[in-house]
């Protein structure tokens, strides 16, 4: 960096800092000019608006909190875990492994604008219209359009595609980049605490003052010391059950298989050319075309899809309507567990949902989830590894988590989730209204059921 004003802005500080106040961290504690203004622009107050667990919401009332908040959650982490090496692990020779505070500001902007790319109940959107929210979280760092570009520049010129590199995990610093993506990171650990907070789970709790403490930056990374075993195993156990709990709730599977179907079914409208033209999405019309820009991205949030959804309720077509009643009136569909022994049924439980009356293209659908709990760098098999988890002994030398800990080589490598078959509750609990020659159809289709799992007819028999 050259120039006394570029200088000066990056090592700028506030004459007092300033703090937000937080329900999982107490305060988080701003003391940048370039992270203050950086809150304040309009790609980062947009996170307001855009909720951090989607339709878990619906499931866990308490959920509201946005990704806003996860944002400065994560700031905060980071923040902390820079205090924490430079206090204990400063660098003293070029190469040793200790921390370098001049990547201190790369580290938190890098932490605060993780998440700036994700979009309305982004996983679900991402999938239906097939963006990349890590891709548009780059877009927005480097495009002169922005004013988050436009304070990064204020740094320096290189400086916005190196907070970028950060989040793409190819900056040249591995200390920074797995402060933010790692197994255990200041993006897992803010959002499994706050998530748990929020969702009033406390079993996804863990002892965030701990291991902060024992964390420590070694040359390839960032390691933890050997006594705070306990604590890491207490986190992994603490994802483990959040991700069975809260992130796989099956209600909340449910209304994300109802929101892709409704967002599915308005774009069949539009590309068949049957919308009403009073019952058409501007503001989504750029996605329906697979033509956007990083404007019509950022135009929306969950408040702009909503409000779609309200006028599809009076929607001349029915399953439009339906779906957007289904979704905004917390219908969920159905769903029943199943396995390879009990997939060859799915045709024919299709059938019967359509034969008394339902597009099984819109009201039925599968979904499995999975997640590992604890994965091995080194697996050959894993198509994306994770960063291990290394623990440092005394003398320096590091030991890998899962050959020390009996707990997590237990769940290390092991898949947990389920497949689940979803389809109209209607199917089990028929209306009193319902035609009496359907009966039979809905007798046959209950029998397939037992304890939310989908047996075969040998078993019902």
């Amino acid at each position: 960096m050259s120039g006394g004003i570029t200088v000066s802005y990056a090592t700028a500080r506030l004459p007092r800092e300033k703090v937000f106040r937080d329900p999982v961290h107490n305060y988080i504690y701003v003391q940048h000019q370039v992270i203050l203004d950086l809150i304040n622009t309009r790609e980062f107050q947009r996170l307001r608006r855009i909720k951090q667990l989607g339709t878990a919401s619906l499931i866990f009332h308490g959920a509201e909190h946005s990704r806003f908040t996860h944002s400065l959650g994560v700031y905060e982490v980071t923040r902390q875990i820079c205090d924490n090496f430079q206090r204990n692990y400063p660098t003293k020779t070029p190469g040793d492994g200790g921390w370098d505070d001049h990547e201190r500001l790369t580290a938190l902007c890098a932490a605060l604008l993780h998440d700036i790319g994700h979009g309305p109940y982004s996983h679900t959107f991402e999938h239906i219209f097939h963006t990349d929210h890590e891709a548009i979280t780059a877009e927005i760092l480097t495009s002169p359009k922005t004013e988050v570009n436009q304070i990064l520049r204020r740094v320096s010129p290189t400086f916005p595609q190196e907070v970028a590199s950060v989040i793409q995990k190819t900056y040249p610093n591995p200390q920074v980049v797995q402060m933010i993506s790692s197994q255990i990171d200041a993006d897992r650990m803010d959002y499994l605490l706050r998530d748990a907070y929020f969702t009033g789970t406390e079993y996804g709790t863990f002892d965030l003052t701990r291991i902060l403490r024992v964390m420590r930056p070694y040359r390839d990374g960032i390691a933890f010391a050997m006594n705070g075993m306990h604590a890491v195993e207490d986190y992994i156990v603490s994802r483990f059950q959040m991700y069975q709990q809260v992130y796989f709730h099956p209600v909340s599977r449910s209304m994300e298989v109802i929101l892709d179907h409704l967002l599915g079914r308005a774009n069949e409208l539009y590309q068949a050319g049957k919308s009403d033209e009073s019952f058409i999405p501007h503001l989504l019309l750029p996605f329906f075309n697979h033509q956007f820009d990083l404007d019509d991205y950022l135009n929306l949030d969950d408040g702009v899809l909503t409000t779609y959804f309200t006028h599809w309720r009076q929607s001349p077509d029915e399953i439009l309507a339906d779906l957007a009643h289904r979704f905004l009136d917390r219908k969920p569909l159905k769903s029943a567990i199943f396995d390879d022994t009990t997939r060859d049924q799915l045709p024919h439980l299709r059938e019967m949902i359509g034969s008394v009356g339902f597009n099984t293209d819109y009201y039925t659908a599968t979904d499995n989830s999975y997640d590992l709990p604890y994965d091995d760098a080194y697996d050959p098999k894993v198509t994306h590894p994770l960063t291990q988890i290394e623990l440092q002994e005394p003398d320096g030398s590091l030991r890998e988590l899962s050959t020390v800990s009996d707990l997590v080589n237990a769940i290390r490598g092991k898949f947990t989730g389920d497949q689940r078959f979803f389809f109209p509750k209607e199917m089990l609990n028929p209306g009193d209204d319902t035609p009496e020659i359907f009966q039979p159809i809905f007798d046959e289709f209950g029998s397939y059921m037992h304890n939310d799992q989908l047996i075969s007819r040998k078993e019902s028999d």
